[in-house]
This record gives structure tokens, C-alpha cells and sequence, in this order.
């Protein structure tokens, strides 16, 4: 049998995406706008440059991998006893939620420890499936919906009125002008700029949900299922067309009648540390995942040479291996029945595998300072 799988988690980019077959009858949304491919494969391409493989957000994806046992290792049989079958298993759920999504045009729903790599999944998929940069919405307590989906600044359009008032007589011209310019007051937000038409979906990162207001899961339930929003600012205008600034830099796009319709549904992944509940009918549109939490030695040990081996370079990554194997092997020992993240051994391998290092004395005392347990707000 052919791999379903489009996204595999193995840092490999490719056109995979090309491949996904049309989406179910009840995900095809019925309020299409017509659109141009010609165009949309244009614009796609001008997404595609703004990628840059120095940035933190490309190296992210590039680092971010998937547990992946050597071939014949038992580690590859879920029914494996001991938790290697356990962690395997886990991490092929993880791939198996990812393309189901992809596949279903469901917005993911992962949840996990804080520093499992819950974030940076995100930003693996649009690394391997090459989709261009995330599109990042992080929520606090007084998002609201229309933050993600625009910015119209109603105040700077107002003063600019009251200028051009003060330099000439604007007459009757005055009012038509502003309307035809009123796109440059009003910006899209990375919600808002995945859902635009596009030659191919887009990744949207929506960073701790479960920090948000009681009101956004189900503010967002009539996004997900219709794949699109209106602009009541631009629906009321006669002009039927209106050019606008999108979340990618530099970058415009033209809005017709208020009416945004997307034509590729986007890859939605919504990240939560468990802090609450989510009422069941947001839980219905999503699938939901759970971000593996890695005690296994050789599963750390595939993070850390993917974040440190290039960049320590062949001859000084050897050098370095005591050092680090040893910080693995303290780490694994330390999470134990205690909260410890993976980007703490990450930063602790950071300091101690410099060529200039902390002497011994500073080096233990590091190490109960960057690998404290996250779960209690006493230093421990």
C-alpha cells in the first residue's frame, strides 16, 4: 500500500502538498469566489521568497524532527514492551493527527507540556511541506477574533481627512478620494491573510489557546466551518475592489465587496498547555493531539544533534559528545516523576558545550538552575 502520508516529520522538504486529493463534499465551502490561478501562482511564489533560511522561524522547522528509531529496532513496534514502543507509538499519533487535518481541512488542537515542541511543529510542517512562512497569532487574555482577521485604523484615516481639509478645499472630490484609499488603513492579520484565496494552503499558527478569552473558541467556529469572513469597513463602500496590506511583509492583496473566501483551507495548528477546558462544539471541529513528552535517551539524543551538530561542526561536536551524552543521560534521569521540558536540556547543552565553558563548580550549579521542575513555584 502507498504511504497516505504527506507530512512525515523527518525534516526532508517536498512538493507532497501537490498530491492532496480534493477535500470532503462537507469541507468544499459554498460561497467560492472566483479566482485567478495564473495570479494566485504569481502571488505564491512572491510568499515563497519572503522565506529565510537564516531566521529563527525557518531554522525552527528545519531543526524540529519526529522520534525516528534505527530500522529493525524494536522501538518501531508500538506492541514493544517498556515505553520505546510507547514513545514510537506516540509520535506516529502525532504524524497520523497532522495528515488527517491536512486531509480533512480541520484545524489541529495539540496539547502538551510547555517546551515539548508543541509551537515548533507548526513550523516543521511548513519546512518540509515548503509552504512558505507561518502565518503566528499568539492569544493572551483580551484577543478577540478580530485581531487575528484585521486591523482598520479608523483614527489615522480621520486625521488624515482633517489634513487634507486644512491644505485645500476638498469639495465634493474630497469623500471619493478617501474611499478609494481607504485600503491603506486596513491591514489583514495572520488570520485573516490564511484564509485569503492562495495557489496553496497556509500554515497558521494559533500560539495558546487556552490563554484566551472564554468567548474566541467559539468566535472561531463560523471561520472554520464557512472558510471565509466579511470587512464591514470595505462591504459598505461602492468601490468593489480594494487593494490591502497582508501579514506577509511587503506584501498586498485585493479584497472584492468586504467578502475574504478562502479556496484552500488552511493548515490550522492551535497549540494549548491544558490550562482549561473547551466547550464541545469547538472540540467537534478540531482533532486533537497529544505532544509526546520524551523520556527516552536516544529520542534526546536525535533533538540535540539536530539543533547542535551543524552548528557546532564536525570536529567539536566529537569533542563535545562526553560532555553532552552525559547532560542527556542527567536530564533523562532528572525528569523522573518531575516537569522538565526539553528546551531546558537544550539550553543547558548550549552553555556547557561552548568552547569556553563554565569551570566544574559553576557548571553544577548551572544545572540546578536551568533544569528546575516546571510544575511548582518553588525553586527545586
Amino acid at each position: 500500500m502507498n504511504d497516505w502520508k504527506i507530512f512525515h516529520g523527518n525534516r526532508e522538504p517536498h512538493q507532497g502538498i501537490s498530491t492532496l486529493p480534493n477535500a470532503p463534499s462537507w469541507r468544499q465551502f459554498k460561497r467560492q469566489l472566483d479566482v485567478n490561478e495564473k495570479v494566485l501562482k504569481a502571488h505564491w511564489q512572491d510568499i515563497l521568497n519572503l522565506v529565510k533560511e537564516d531566521s529563527r522561524e525557518y531554522q525552527r522547522g528545519k531543526s524540529f524532527r519526529v522520534f525516528s528509531p534505527p530500522p529493525g529496532s524494536d522501538q518501531v513496534n508500538p506492541e514493544s514492551p517498556g515505553k520505546k514502543g510507547k514513545i514510537y507509538q506516540a509520535y506516529q499519533e502525532l504524524i497520523d493527527g497532522v495528515n488527517a487535518a491536512i486531509y480533512l481541512r480541520r484545524p489541529l488542537l495539540v496539547t502538551g507540556r510547555p517546551g515539548s515542541g508543541k509551537t515548533s511543529l507548526a513550523y516543521a510542517i511548513a519546512y518540509e511541506l515548503q509552504l512558505g512562512p507561518v502565518l503566528a497569532w499568539s492569544i493572551t487574555t483580551r484577543t478577540i477574533l478580530q485581531n487575528g482577521l484585521y486591523n482598520y485604523d479608523a483614527i489615522a484615516r480621520l486625521q488624515n481627512l482633517q489634513l487634507l481639509k486644512l491644505k485645500q478645499d476638498l469639495g465634493q472630490e474630497a469623500p471619493q478620494q478617501l474611499e478609494e484609499n481607504i485600503g491603506q488603513y486596513l491591514q489583514l492579520g495572520p488570520v485573516g491573510t490564511a484564509f485569503l484565496p492562495s495557489y496553496q494552503p497556509r500554515v497558521l499558527l494559533i500560539d495558546e489557546i487556552d490563554k484566551s478569552d472564554i468567548n474566541l473558541p467559539n468566535d472561531l467556529l463560523n471561520l472554520f466551518e464557512e472558510g471565509g469572513y466579511s470587512i464591514p469597513e470595505l462591504e459598505r463602500l461602492q468601490t468593489q475592489e480594494v487593494t490591502v496590506r497582508t501579514a506577509d511583509f511587503g506584501l498586498t492583496t485585493e479584497i472584492q465587496g468586504g467578502q475574504v473566501q478562502c479556496n484552500k483551507f488552511p493548515i490550522v495548528v492551535m497549540t494549548s498547555n491544558g490550562e482549561r477546558d473547551f466547550p464541545a462544539p469547538f472540540l467537534r471541529r478540531c482533532l486533537r493531539v497529544r505532544m509526546p513528552e520524551p523520556h527516552d535517551y536516544e529520542f534526546l539524543s536525535q533533538v540535540v544533534n539536530a539543533h547542535f551538530a551543524k552548528e557546532l561542526g564536525e570536529k567539536y561536536w566529537q569533542e563535545a559528545q562526553g560532555t553532552i551524552n552525559q547532560l542527556i543521560q542527567d536530564f533523562v534521569t532528572k525528569q523522573q516523576g518531575k516537569e522538565v521540558a526539553t528546551d531546558q536540556l537544550l539550553s543547558t547543552i548550549y552553555l556547557f558545550s561552548r568552547q569556553v565553558q563554565p569551570d566544574a563548580m559553576d557548571q553544577e550549579s548551572l544545572k540546578q538552575l536551568l533544569l528546575k521542575r516546571l510544575d511548582s513555584s518553588v525553586d527545586q
